[in-house]
C-alpha cells in the first residue's frame, strides 16, 4: 500500500512538473487528471486553436518513457478524450491532438508533440 502511494504521489509531481512546463512553452491548462468511465486523461492543454491531450511519464530515460504507452493505452486516451470534448461544444472548432511529457531526473521534460495519432498506428513523428 505504501509503494501505490508513493507512486501516486510521484505520479502527481510528474503531471505538475509537465503541466508548468507546458504553460512555460504558451500552453494554457484547461484539465488536469481527467477521470472519465472510458479512461483518464493526465492533462488537457490549449495552445492557440489546438488541444493537447497530454499523457505524462516519470522515467529515468527518453527511451523508457516513450515505450511507457501502448497502442490500447493511447486509444484509451483517444475514447477518454472524445468523451470530454463531447461536453465542450465551445471547444467544438478546434484540432486536436495526443503529446507526451517525459519527465526525467534532473532534466527539463520532454515534450513529443503528436506523437500519437488514432487513425495511425503509434508510429513516433
Amino acid at each position: 500500500m505504501a509503494d501505490r502511494r508513493a507512486a501516486e504521489a510521484h505520479g502527481r509531481r510528474a503531471e505538475t512538473l509537465a503541466g508548468l512546463w507546458l504553460r512555460l512553452k504558451g500552453y494554457r491548462i484547461l484539465a488536469r487528471r481527467v477521470r472519465l468511465p472510458v479512461g483518464e486523461i493526465d492533462l488537457v492543454a490549449r495552445r492557440g486553436r489546438q488541444i493537447a491531450f497530454v499523457e505524462v511519464k516519470a522515467r529515468k530515460t527518453r527511451r523508457l518513457g516513450e515505450e511507457a504507452v501502448p497502442e490500447k493505452n493511447w486509444r484509451r486516451i483517444s475514447r477518454a478524450a472524445e468523451s470530454w470534448m463531447a461536453g465542450k461544444p465551445a471547444l467544438s472548432g478546434l484540432d486536436w491532438r495526443f503529446d507526451l511529457v517525459i519527465v526525467l531526473p534532473h532534466a527539463l521534460p520532454i515534450h513529443l508533440r503528436d506523437r500519437w495519432r488514432p487513425d495511425f498506428a503509434s508510429t513516433p513523428f
